[in-house]
């Protein structure tokens, strides 16, 4: 079957480059449009006659399980409301894009509504889980140098609330002598992190048996692909994956990945005084409703704030 071309879809994608979109953003809207490709493959459906009927189909596709990609032919798991919603504002960027060109939309993007989203606050881990999180690569490491650094990794995960892909690109000329780290972020935002005492104490650790390596990444990988690599640096994946077994080996029920300890960073530092906006140049966020998105402090503390700052009290 001849598959169905999306209109000048690499200039597109080019535009998203030339505004200093990250790599990352830009992959996710060419997946999202591809999986509105495929689905007017199977539709046989041209782009030029995409109308209200289609997209109410396209969100219908969308929530089943017989959805497939390009890249995936095979029945996927169900999306979340928030998935589903990424995809239809991918595709409401693409028909603005045209637009803005002067070129022939089928509809305009008022017409693609998005799906209502359930509001889901993920529970925060209690201070306790996050401690025993970060200390386990001492207990459950056997080789010396891989616990100091992933104990490092972790530690500083918690110390400065950064992305896991920030902490993975940093490299140790990013670090200054009082502990700021320096962070060029999502859409090249600048902004400083600060490291602890604590977390300052366990990178010196690691650095002394790090070695006299040439990458200028701070966390280097000793075994696998790309070991002997100048520039060599550890994955992502590889740090989820290392959460996610000291995560079953503690038997902690609470899902902690490394996105939770940035949540968890910015939920004790808001129970413990912090203001929001603070909180937020921290995160790195543009928009101070996403911060308050992950500081939901605990059923605890709002109890707590009540008791204390209520005003009429007796």
């Amino acid at each position: 079957m001849k598959s169905t071309p999306l209109p000048h879809i690499d200039d597109f994608l080019l535009n998203l480059q030339t505004n200093n979109y990250s790599e990352e953003t830009i992959y996710n809207y060419e997946r999202d449009l591809d999986v509105l490709r495929n689905f007017l493959d199977e539709a046989s459906i041209p782009f030029v006659n995409v109308d209200k009927k289609t997209i109410l189909n396209y969100k219908a596709y969308l929530t089943s399980r017989d959805r497939k990609t390009a890249k995936i032919a095979e029945p996927q798991k169900k999306l979340s409301s928030f998935s589903i919603n990424r995809m239809l504002s991918a595709f409401r960027a693409y028909l603005n894009y045209l637009i803005d060109m002067d070129y022939d939309v089928p509809v305009t993007p008022q017409v693609i509504k998005l799906v209502k989203t359930e509001k889901k606050y993920p529970r925060v881990s209690e201070m306790d889980e996050v401690i025993k999180l970060i200390e386990s690569p001492t207990g459950f490491e056997k080789d010396k140098t891989v616990a100091l650094r992933n104990r490092a990794m972790l530690e500083t995960l918690f110390a400065t609330g950064m992305r896991i892909s920030e902490l993975i690109n940093l490299k140790m000329n990013q670090i200054d002598k009082k502990g700021r780290i320096f962070i060029m972020g999502k859409g090249k935002k600048e902004r400083f992190v600060y490291l602890t005492p604590r977390a300052e104490k366990h990178i010196a650790s690691y650095m002394e048996v790090r070695g006299d390596i040439d990458s200028p990444y701070l966390f280097i990988p000793y075994r696998g692909r790309g070991v002997h690599k100048k520039d060599k640096k550890l994955s992502p994946n590889y740090l989820e994956y290392k959460i996610k077994r000291y995560r079953e080996l503690l038997g902690l029920n609470v899902p902690i990945s490394a996105h939770g300890i940035r949540r968890a960073f910015a939920t004790y530092l808001a129970e413990s005084g912090a203001s929001p906006v603070a909180i937020q140049l921290l995160l790195g966020h543009e928009s101070l409703d996403t911060t308050t998105r992950y500081v939901r402090a605990s059923h605890k503390y709002a109890e707590q704030s009540h008791k204390k700052f209520h005003p009429l009290k007796e």
